[in-house]
C-alpha cells in the first residue's frame, strides 16, 4: 500500500468515527478561491505545466536572487502544509487567534480554552498560530489530538507551546502570508480573542476575503470575556466610521458577530452548518449544498427577501449538477441553486443564517 493511499484509508476511518456535525466538504475540490467555478474531470497537469513554464520565464527574466528566494520558500513552505493537513482534510476546524501574551490567569486565556474543549467535544479540531497565551489555551482546552499549528519563525516571543510542541500537525513557517492562507483556508469557522496588531490584522484580512467573495463564507466570531470590551468597542469603531461613512454596506455586518459569550460562539458556530453544509460556483450559478429541503414555504419567504441579489431568474430546488459528480459523498444533499451578483456578501451571509432557521 502506497502512503498516499494509507492516508486515504486512515481519513475515511476516522471520518466514519466522526460525529456529523464534524464532517465537512472535500478540501482536494474545494475552489481556491471560492470564486472559481468547478471545473469537472480536471487533472491538474495543465496547472503544473503553467508553473513550469513561469519558472522558466523566471530564469529567462533574470530575477534577483531574493525574489527567488521569497518565491522558493513559499512554494515549499505551502507543499509542506498542504501535505500536513491533507489527512485531516474532510474533519472541520475551528481557527482560534488571539494575544500570545495573554497570562493563564486572565478570563481570556480560560475562555479561548473553553472553546477548544467545546470544540474538540464535537469533533472539531483547533487551529492556532502555536504559540503562547491565546493560541496555547485553544490547544490546551482542544488537546494533543484535536490540535493543529501554525507557527511563524521570530526572533522573540513565539516558541511553540507544550501542548503542540513535536506533534506531526505542527508547521513552522517562515513569510505570515503563507501562515495566514493557511489560517483560513483549511478552516471552517473563525474565533478571535483580543490581541494586538497580528490579532487584528487576521480578523480584518478574514472579513475582507469574505466581503470580496476570495474565501467561502464561514462564521466569524470576535469573542470577549464576560467582561471585556475589546471587540464591542471596535464594533463601534466599524459602526461609526464604516457603516456611518458608507465605507461597508449595512448588509456587512452579517459577516461577523460579537459576543461575551462562549454558549453563543459555539451556537454560532455549529448552527451555520445545521441546513447549510457548503457552496460551489457552476459556471455562473452558485449551488448550495443543504442537509434537508426547504419547504415550499421557506423557499418563497427566500424569493421574497433576497431577490435583490440575483442577477436574474429565482432560487430553485434540485439534486447534485452533472459538473459535481467528483464529490459522490455529498450527491444525496438538496441543492438550492441561483444566479448570485457575486457583490452583496453581507446579504449572502444573511441567507445562510435564513436557510439554517429551517
Amino acid at each position: 500500500m502506497t502512503q498516499d493511499e494509507s492516508s486515504r484509508r486512515a481519513e475515511e476511518f476516522d471520518t466514519e468515527k466522526l460525529p456529523v456535525e464534524a464532517i465537512g466538504e472535500h478540501e482536494d475540490l474545494r475552489p481556491q478561491p471560492a470564486d472559481d467555478p468547478i471545473q469537472p474531470g480536471a487533472d491538474s497537469q495543465d496547472l503544473y505545466r503553467v508553473m513550469r513554464h513561469t519558472i522558466d520565464r523566471l530564469e529567462s527574466d533574470d530575477t534577483a536572487r531574493g525574489d527567488l528566494k521569497i518565491l522558493s520558500r513559499t512554494l515549499r513552505e505551502l507543499r509542506y502544509a498542504f501535505t500536513v493537513f491533507r489527512p485531516y482534510r474532510r474533519r472541520r476546524k475551528v481557527t482560534i487567534f488571539g494575544s500570545a501574551r495573554t497570562q493563564p490567569d486572565h478570563p481570556e486565556y480560560q475562555a479561548a480554552a473553553e472553546v477548544g474543549r467545546r470544540f474538540a467535544e464535537h469533533g472539531w479540531m483547533v487551529i492556532t498560530g502555536a504559540g503562547g497565551g491565546i493560541m496555547e489555551a485553544g490547544h490546551r482546552g482542544a488537546g494533543r489530538e484535536a490540535s493543529m499549528g501554525l507557527n511563524i519563525m521570530l526572533p522573540f516571543e513565539q516558541s511553540a507551546n507544550e501542548y503542540i510542541e513535536g506533534d506531526a500537525k505542527l508547521v513552522t513557517m517562515k513569510y505570515f502570508f503563507t501562515r495566514k492562507l493557511m489560517f483560513v483556508k483549511e478552516c471552517s469557522a473563525v474565533v478571535c480573542l483580543p490581541g494586538g496588531f497580528g490579532t487584528l490584522d487576521e480578523a480584518l484580512e478574514t472579513l475582507t476575503l469574505m466581503q470580496t467573495g476570495k474565501q467561502t463564507m464561514m462564521p466569524l466570531v470576535l469573542l470577549d470575556h464576560p467582561g471585556g470590551s475589546y471587540w464591542s468597542d471596535l464594533g463601534k469603531f466599524l459602526d461609526k466610521q464604516l457603516l456611518g461613512n458608507a465605507m461597508i454596506s449595512p448588509a456587512d455586518v452579517n459577516l461577523y458577530k460579537i459576543t461575551n459569550s462562549i454558549d453563543e460562539t459555539i451556537e454560532e458556530i455549529l448552527g451555520f452548518y445545521r441546513v447549510y453544509h457548503s457552496m460551489r460556483y457552476v459556471q455562473d450559478r452558485l449551488v448550495f449544498r443543504l442537509k434537508q429541503e426547504l419547504t415550499p414555504e421557506h423557499l418563497e419567504r427566500i424569493q421574497t427577501e433576497f431577490a435583490e441579489i440575483l442577477v436574474d431568474g429565482k432560487f430553485e430546488m434540485c439534486g447534485p449538477l452533472a459538473e459535481e459528480g467528483g464529490e459522490p459523498e455529498l450527491a444525496e444533499m438538496p441543492r438550492l441553486i441561483f444566479h448570485f451578483n457575486r457583490r452583496a456578501l453581507g446579504k449572502l451571509r444573511a441567507l445562510i443564517n435564513v436557510i439554517n432557521e429551517a
